[in-house]
């Protein structure tokens, strides 16, 4: 049977737009003064997609750092983003955490249920990032991370069981508009616009959070029995 006219193999997986990977890393850097990083890309490969790390089970297919260093090659010069991007245009756009911003980690279901909660007390929001793996991240001041567990613990849960995790120091997330393999992009529940752009600290979030996992966390836990 002959191909559709104007199929081609790269044409049958969805691709990221490289035009509008540069164009962000470009924005964090020179907008928001976030220190950026090129990471994996996505390949067309006999009709599928593929990280470019090359690893069959790649558990985050086009969204991870590609070499140790990366935390030496992140930059918050604009130019400098340009020209790394430039020379690769499909490379995911990635944020090193622990230096402008720390971030947590909540599950999607919870996470919305605190933006609503939080809205409600009228907190002061930062940024909020949706993974196509439904996790939610919230952007808080540096050094939030190191503080969550004993934040979340003082309030009568433990972290881990609840699945609140921080990333700060040495860590790196995966900023808007990086596709990860064939899940969706990474998108904006709350943008960072003047209105979202200065960072709460962790301890004006924390509990709202951590009530919103601990109430999802026992709600999976009723469907489990």
């Amino acid at each position: 049977m002959e191909e559709p006219i104007g199929v081609t193999e790269a044409a049958q997986v969805p691709q990221q737009r490289g035009e509008h990977l540069l164009d962000a890393a470009v924005r964090y850097a020179e907008e928001r003064h976030w220190d950026v990083f090129p990471g994996t890309w996505l390949e067309a490969v006999e009709g599928r997609e593929r990280c470019s790390c090359g690893a069959a089970a790649c558990p985050l297919p086009g969204a991870h750092a590609d070499r140790p260093d990366w935390a030496g090659q992140a930059t918050g010069s604009g130019a400098a983003a340009r020209r790394m991007w430039s020379k690769q245009p499909r490379a995911s756009v990635l944020l090193p955490t622990g230096r402008t911003f720390d971030a947590l980690e909540v599950p999607e279901s919870a996470g919305f249920l605190a933006l609503a909660r939080m809205e409600r007390m009228d907190l002061t929001l930062g940024p909020v990032t949706c993974t196509p793996d439904r996790r939610m991240l919230f952007f808080v001041l540096p050094g939030g991370a190191g503080k969550a567990s004993e934040l979340v613990r003082a309030l009568g849960w433990n972290a881990e069981a609840i699945d609140l995790t921080g990333r700060g120091e040495g860590h790196y997330i995966a900023a808007p508009p990086t596709r990860i393999g064939g899940r969706g992009a990474v998108q904006w529940a709350r943008k960072p616009t003047h209105v979202y752009r200065w960072l709460p600290d962790v301890d004006e979030l924390i509990s709202p959070l951590a009530y919103a996992c601990g109430r999802e966390a026992a709600d999976a836990r009723t469907r489990a029995s």
